[in-house]
């Protein structure tokens, strides 16, 4: 079965049921037919499709049952497992948005998982069910300037109850999606300084007096956010699961996290890779194609063999939630693989595409630049080796690094 060929099961589909490869082959095709002639239409550097060209193409993945894959059947999400994530998420990454929009939105963005699993009825009702209905975005604010990868320490914005409110001051840096949110879920600091259970998890909507936030432009053009809070006053009905529980409702979420993250970027990498092979085919230079090259050949085959083993650990490591293992373990070593990888095979593209792989006219460039990002998102590789080297090593200690 070649890379790109959508067909019947065969041994190049392992792991996957005949239910997951139907469910990838399905969005392969929704991507290739609709989203991508769609997104045609926008410019390069889009972060989003007009509700003329977008409103169809959601109501096509509900039809198709990609719609909030991460969200519960029961409140109108797809419901799929970490391995069904993974596999959605390497196909919706593979068109010129997909990196951070996965299908340009059309499959509608997931509210935080943490609603579900650490909410109230009253916060499922009123956040939950209406976010997966409508497939808005929602931001979550961990980071802080003074540290993101180790928020147990890091964390400074505080929240402190006074009756049926908490007061929340501080700030958030570097958070994503704040510009096309109505609510999110903010960290702060409840217990005391470098307490990992002095994290609680709160529940802040747009609009709410104190709370401002400031676009932070960076080098890729779904710019983050800096959030500040100034005496900003949240309900306690608003805070999520008990005081004291936020870092253990965001190791959770963190960890199953880093694997669809992880599988997103192998979508866009191999999307590069078809078409840098496409180009190679037909570009003549020194009366031979480039294809006919050795350095070519080599680039193309070093980048599709670790395609394939990027893409086998992030199965593995989604694999691990439902037959038992280190989850963490494996979504740290699926996660710095998989974004080094791909940031690898971004590089050969744009050097195979020579002075066409750095132009607007090609979506290579853009990926470049968003995929050096993906390195440092979602605990930045450095952090995930530590994770791995200290299970190997079995030094047990609780150092920096250790989000999830």
């Amino acid at each position: 079965m070649r890379v790109g060929q959508v067909g019947a099961i065969s041994m190049s589909d392992w792991p996957l049921s005949e239910e997951l490869v139907q469910i990838r082959d399905t969005t392969r095709r929704f991507m290739r037919n609709e989203v991508k002639k769609a997104e045609e239409q926008v410019e390069h550097d889009a972060i989003h499709l007009p509700h003329d060209l977008l409103d169809p193409l959601q109501k096509k993945a509900r039809e198709l049952g990609i719609w909030c894959i991460r969200s519960p059947e029961e409140y109108g999400g797809a419901g799929l497992d970490l391995l069904g994530q993974a596999v959605v998420a390497e196909e919706t990454a593979r068109c010129k948005m997909g990196a951070y929009i996965p299908a340009c939105g059309a499959i509608g963005f997931d509210p935080p998982n943490v609603v579900f699993y650490g909410g109230t009825k009253d916060q499922i009702e009123r956040f939950g069910i209406p976010g997966v209905q409508k497939g808005d975005k929602v931001f979550t604010a961990i980071t802080e300037a003074s540290g993101g990868s180790d928020p147990a320490r890091a964390i400074r914005t505080r929240a402190v109850r006074k009756g049926d409110r908490y007061i929340l001051n501080g700030a958030k840096m570097w958070i994503s999606g704040v510009q096309h949110a109505q609510w999110g879920i903010v960290f702060a600091r409840t217990g005391e300084a470098g307490d990992r259970g002095g994290i609680t998890c709160f529940i802040v909507e747009k609009g709410m007096k104190g709370f401002s936030q400031r676009e932070i432009p960076v080098i890729r053009s779904y710019s983050p956010f800096e959030l500040v809070f100034e005496d900003c006053e949240i309900p306690v009905e608003n805070r999520l699961g008990e005081e004291g529980e936020g870092f253990k409702l965001v190791s959770k979420w963190s960890v199953e996290g880093r694997i669809p993250y992880a599988a997103g970027t192998i979508g866009v990498a191999q999307e590069a890779l078809e078409q840098a092979i496409e180009w190679v085919k037909q570009r003549e230079t020194f009366r031979s194609k480039l294809a006919d090259k050795q350095a070519i050949q080599w680039m193309v085959a070093d980048s599709e063999m670790e395609l394939q083993a990027a893409r086998m650990l992030i199965y593995k490591a989604a694999m691990t939630a439902t037959t038992g293992g280190d989850l963490k373990y494996f979504s740290s070593m699926c996660k710095v693989t998989a974004t080094e990888t791909a940031f690898r095979v971004i590089d050969r593209c744009v050097q195979m595409f020579g002075a066409l792989g750095v132009a607007e006219e090609m979506p290579i460039e853009r990926w470049f630049r968003e995929l050096r990002v993906k390195r440092l998102g979602e605990g930045p590789s450095e952090v995930q080796r530590v994770v791995v080297a200290r299970q190997l090593l079995g030094s047990g200690r609780k150092g920096g690094g250790e989000e999830g």
